[in-house]
């Protein structure tokens, strides 16, 4: 069974993110850097309380993917406590619950960070969450929802109260992800808790990743990987001390994107896998010469042979310049 504790440090973890950490791009980060933690983007305890097949199916892993960490949200105990088990029973090496998403519609609900204002519910959800599974528990927070001056009581709660693990965004609730993430007051948490702690925000190199590890236990990438997940093997290769460099051609990308393309289809099949993938093509290109065309075409394609005629024609011209 997974134990925080006794997890080789630092923690490389891959955040959750809503319509992004799919089992194809948790696959696709895992065969580049086998020592990454990925956690699933968040699901509805409410919804696998009401059995809906389809948040269920939001839940699909493969064992490639272990220790795989779904995140779960909502503002009810018994729900919690119910979706921790179904986590669980489908082989899970642990659970997140979710106290930081910033999104209004989420917050409006009373659900992700707005639950940073209302302690006593947020200690009753983890408690129902550990009392209902032998699996760790986790929770994901921000800084606050304006400052951070109730993060140490928060923190030592969620420790309290039986999280085995917290990771921290340095951001408040207010500021979304505007601003710089500020890992100050993290480090501060570190310094009062025995639970392992993880840091977010911000980490988008290799040096970024040394400089704010500080005396935190690991640290959670998130938007940096979307066009970039090179990023969390450059990362793993310094942690043993060798070095390795992204692709920096589309030509060097070309086969990572297709094999995200291909676990895109081999995890939704052809039609919804490549409407889902059309995101990602885009960000892959980002940054090529004389792409805008090239852009515009992805977003729109259907098929997996589409999307690789595409690259490969681009590259074609390119080569001929």
């Amino acid at each position: 069974m997974l134990d925080w504790k006794s997890f080789p440090k630092p923690i490389l973890a891959l955040a959750p993110m809503a319509g992004y950490t799919d089992s194809a791009y948790r696959q696709l980060i895992k065969s580049l850097a086998r020592s990454v933690v990925v956690f699933s983007e968040f699901v509805s305890a409410d919804a696998l309380h009401y059995k809906s097949v389809k948040t269920k199916e939001m839940l699909k892993f493969s064992e490639k993917e272990q220790p795989f960490i779904p995140q779960i949200f909502g503002k009810r105990p018994a729900h919690f406590g119910e979706a921790a088990q179904v986590v669980e029973s489908l082989g899970a090496a642990g659970v997140d619950l979710n106290m930081g998403c910033p999104a209004r519609k989420v917050v409006n609900s009373d659900h992700g960070s707005a639950l940073l204002k209302n302690s006593k519910l947020a200690s009753e959800i983890i408690e129902a969450t550990v009392k209902a599974v032998k699996i760790p528990v986790s929770v994901k927070m921000r800084l606050g929802i304006s400052d951070a001056k109730g993060l140490l009581d928060f923190a030592k709660m969620c420790e309290a109260s039986g999280a085995s693990l917290i990771t921290i965004h340095g951001r408040t609730a207010k500021q979304m992800y505007l601003g710089e993430a500020d890992y100050t007051p993290i480090y501060e948490v570190k310094k009062h808790l025995k639970i392992p702690v993880i840091g977010n925000g911000d980490i988008d190199s290799v040096e970024k990743f040394h400089a704010k590890l500080g005396n935190l236990d690991g640290l959670m990438i998130g938007r940096a990987t979307m066009s970039n997940p090179w990023l969390m093997k450059e990362i793993e290769k310094s942690l043993t001390g060798k070095r390795f460099r992204k692709p920096e051609t589309l030509k060097g990308k070309l086969p990572t994107i297709l094999k995200h393309a291909k676990l895109m289809i081999e995890v939704k099949g052809e039609r919804r896998g490549m409407m889902e993938m059309r995101k990602f093509l885009a960000g892959y290109v980002r940054g090529e010469a004389d792409v805008k065309q090239l852009r515009q075409k992805l977003v729109v394609v259907e098929t997996y042979k589409e999307a690789e005629k595409l690259l490969k024609d681009f590259l074609g011209k390119l080569a001929k310049k």
